[in-house]
Formats: C-alpha cells, structure tokens, sequence
C-alpha cells in the first residue's frame, strides 16, 4: 500500500494570490495615458491577469497528478538544500535602494545592488562586478533622464 503523495495546492493559489495583489493595485493607477497612451496602471493590471492565469494553470497541472521534482540540468544537484548564505547575499542586494538611494544616487546603488546579487550567484571578483554594475547603472539613468523619467540623483551631492 503506498501513501498518497501530498500535492502543493498552496503554490497555485499563492501565485493567484499575488496576481490578485497586482490586479487589485494596479486598478489604483491610471490606466490610460502618457506617450505610448497606456498608463502605468495597463501593465501592472496585466501582469496581475497574467499571474492569476498562470496560478490557475499551475492548480490544473497539481489537479492532474504533475511531478514536480528537480529535472536533470547541466552543474545542478537535484537534491542540494537552498543556500542559506546565497539567499542572504540576495536579500541584501534587493534591500541595499531602500537604504542608499537617496543619499547616493541611481548608479551607486545599482552597482552595490548588482555586485551582491552577483555574489549571491557565486562570483568572487567584487572589482569587476562593481564597474558593470555601475556601469549598467549609469546607462540606464542616462537612458531614462532622456526619455525624461528622474531617476533621483546620479551620484551623491558634492558635500557628502
């Protein structure tokens, strides 16, 4: 006699809940609108239809019996645990704009950002991480202060 195998029901309906957030607050900003006439509101709202989509799709594949164990893929372990430090590197990096982007501007903080999501993914060479980052950093507060979009400061004011 075997068990059943349990099924994870909450992944499909958090999925669709996230999508409900998105949904939700995105019919809180103007939908229509601006150069392209679609408001910022237009891609939220359908990034949040999309999510909802695809948690009602992930519930039918779990409603049919869908394995959902590691595939073979090339340099991976199946079954090696999540990295807890790799996870914390990450974290960082998508926490690091909260702290520093309004004392050091766009491009510093898209560096520093860049530079622990890279280390979070294993690199070592913290100098090169920096200036692509930074590098990224300052051409996309370049691209978006001439389409007009501010961005905050470039770099930290000259007394800081």
């Amino acid at each position: 006699m075997t068990t059943p195998r349990r099924r994870p029901w909450w992944l499909g309906l958090a999925v669709m809940a996230i999508g409900a957030v998105w949904l939700y607050e995105g019919g809180t900003l103007p939908q229509i609108g601006g150069y392209a006439a679609l408001g910022p509101g237009f891609f939220v709202s359908a990034i949040g239809a999309a999510l909802i989509v695809l948690g009602i799709l992930l519930l039918v594949q779990i409603a049919r019996g869908e394995n959902f164990s590691p595939q073979e893929v090339e340099n991976a372990e199946a079954d090696a645990g999540a990295s807890r430090p790799a996870l914390l590197w990450a974290a960082a990096g998508a926490a690091l704009p909260l702290l520093t982007m309004q004392p050091l501007g766009f491009p510093l903080t898209a560096m520093g950002s860049f530079a622990l999501v890279t280390r979070a993914f294993g690199s070592r060479r913290v100098v090169f991480d920096c200036a692509i980052g930074l590098a990224l950093g300052v051409i996309c507060w370049l691209g978006f202060s001439h389409l007009g979009v501010s961005l905050g400061l470039a770099f930290p004011p000259a007394g800081w």
